[in-house]
């Protein structure tokens, strides 16, 4: 066996051909501060197991880069099934749920058991995930048929899995296992257990956290911290989940097949309007003169602002909907994150002198000319948008920011009436998948973006970590002092607009750093069955991503 040239870091070396970048990551650990855990050879994302076979070049990823967090997460989640399997001695007579993000965790729940998840019970499975993390056991990956892979799932009352591949377009899947327990996840792993150090299990109300580190510091864990108002939505959108008997993509796909989507469809719109309408009926019961409507990036803000509007009206008030987006300081003045790109997601980039002072001139009754900022020209503008407030007049006022305090200092805090709206989805791959929030919120501003803005979606994902940042920084701090939270996620929208994204992703070239994005985005989207947009309302929260809003948006 010969040698092969390999380029890594800044060296030229030679290696011997077969040897795995698993072989080679140990040879340069040292000059990383955290764990390599994946690489790109030849731009191709691998694991570490892969041999290297003809002259190439080498990244390592480490746990502190997303890519290998996200595999670090995932890993973790294999283990701690794998820990269940064996405490429960194997039994297939109940489930695990992997449901959502809490805190720096998942929150779990197990199905089946007559009493429930004990405290004990959970220190028997951290310990055996322990002893695995001890015995550094391989995580190993195999490919097979897809049609061995439901014959095989469904021998182990993998019914979701089952489901699942009924839809799968491509011929193979690829299945991990950890000693005698094997399962199907959406992503690569970690080379060993030996690399899942920092974890813990916290009972949490009836099922349990999953409790991992965070990417800045991906080798210690944060106390847990109860997120009791996004949990209590979260569970509100499961049992709506529950009620449509839609929790995963496979059940999804089924309602399609079916046509029973058009009916699905409605269900889903009708309960967020009860949802809006009950939100409405707080404020008009509380006499609030000022509502704050915040959430990150691409979470339906302008059109919840505006059917809540509606639904103001419908208690006799008279709403006047204003985007904080149209107080952004001019292009020029807008500040920069430390890549040099503009930095639209920090309150500096919001003009809050003006603002504060229109909203307090509004308040005191006076007439007010109102920006309207052009994304397109970069400039704030005055078109002859005047407003004044009457009597039974109400402020709605939507932007990423609206839930920090800063924003609105000068106006009177009894007037305010905060709500906090996040796409959290409930829908799942499958038991053990989740549906990352996140690349829901992105395969959104993708779509919207380049039909609002002329982005392409190579420019929308270039920007996506920066936008990250800044909600990190900006909004996800002051979710859980909102009156209230909406979940603006529908279960059924990634089924309507992978039609919009998937073209604007396969647009993206091979050769740029946003292709690994794109491609793993265009995989995710080939899970769900397509459906037309043309059902979806013209005044759903959808409609101001694919187009056709009812509203301005």
């Amino acid at each position: 066996m010969g040698n092969v040239t390999v380029k890594v870091y800044d060296e030229t070396i030679q290696v011997t051909e077969g040897t795995t970048l698993l072989e080679l990551a140990k040879q340069y650990q040292e000059r990383e501060a955290h764990d390599i855990v994946l690489a790109y050879m030849n731009g191709k994302l691998c694991e570490l197991f892969k041999p290297i076979i003809s002259d190439s070049e080498i990244h390592f990823l480490t746990t502190a880069d997303e890519i290998g967090f996200q595999s670090y997460k995932r890993s973790a989640t294999l283990l701690m099934l794998k820990a269940i399997d064996d405490v429960m001695g194997h039994k297939k007579d109940f489930q695990v749920r992997v449901m959502y993000s809490l805190g720096n965790g998942y929150y779990c729940e197990m199905e089946g058991l007559p009493d429930g998840i004990s405290q004990d019970l959970l220190y028997s499975i951290k310990r055996r995930m322990k002893e695995l993390v001890w015995a550094n056991v391989p995580i190993t990956k195999e490919s097979v048929s897809t049609n061995i892979a439901i014959k095989r799932f469904a021998a182990q009352g993998m019914e979701d899995k089952v489901r699942l591949f009924q839809y799968r377009r491509v011929s193979s899947a690829n299945v991990y296992r950890i000693e005698d327990y094997e399962d199907y996840h959406y992503g690569y792993m970690v080379p060993s257990t030996g690399y899942i150090k920092c974890f813990d299990l916290i009972l949490y109300s009836a099922g349990f956290v999953l409790q991992m580190p965070t990417m800045e510091e991906p080798e210690s864990l944060a106390p847990f911290e109860a997120q009791k108002k996004l949990f209590k939505v979260l569970k509100e959108s499961e049992d709506w989940s529950t009620m449509l008997g839609v929790d995963t993509v496979g059940a999804l796909n089924d309602v399609i097949a079916d046509g029973g989507i058009g009916d699905l469809m409605l269900v889903q719109e009708a309960l967020q309007e009860k949802k809006i309408a009950e939100i409405a009926e707080r404020i008009e019961r509380d006499g609030k003169k000022i509502v704050l409507i915040a959430g990150p990036s691409s979470s339906g803000k302008t059109t919840f602002s505006h059917r809540l509007s509606i639904q103001l009206r419908a208690y006799g008030m008279h709403p006047h909907p204003i985007a904080l987006d149209d107080y952004f300081v001019n292009r020029e003045d807008t500040p920069r994150d430390a890549d040099g790109k503009y930095n639209f997601e920090c309150l500096e980039a919001i003009d809050l002198k003006q603002f504060n002072a229109d909203m307090s001139r509004l308040l005191a009754g006076e007439m007010v000319e109102l920006p309207k900022f052009n994304f397109h020209t970069g400039m704030r503008e005055y078109k002859g948008d005047f407003k004044q407030l009457n009597s039974g007049d109400v402020l709605v006022i939507e932007g990423i920011h609206g839930l920090n305090p800063k924003v609105t200092e000068q106006l009177p805090e009894d007037s305010k009436f905060k709500i906090y709206i996040s796409a959290l989805t409930s829908l799942n791959i499958d038991q053990h998948n989740r549906i990352s929030t996140t690349d829901g919120r992105l395969i959104r501003r993708i779509v919207r973006d380049a039909r609002t803005r002329g982005n392409s979606a190579r420019a929308t994902i270039a920007m996506w970590n920066s936008v990250r940042r800044g909600e990190e920084h900006n909004i996800f701090p002051y979710q859980e002092e909102a009156d209230v939270m909406f979940n603006s996620a529908l279960i059924y929208e990634l089924s309507v607009i992978k039609q919009y994204a998937e073209p604007l992703l396969f647009a993206i070239p091979h050769d740029v750093p946003e292709y690994q994005e794109a491609k793993r985005l265009l995989k995710f989207l080939d899970y769900f069955l397509g459906i037309s947009g043309e059902a979806v309302p013209n005044n759903s929260i959808l409609r101001e991503f694919i187009g056709g809003s009812c509203f301005k948006v």
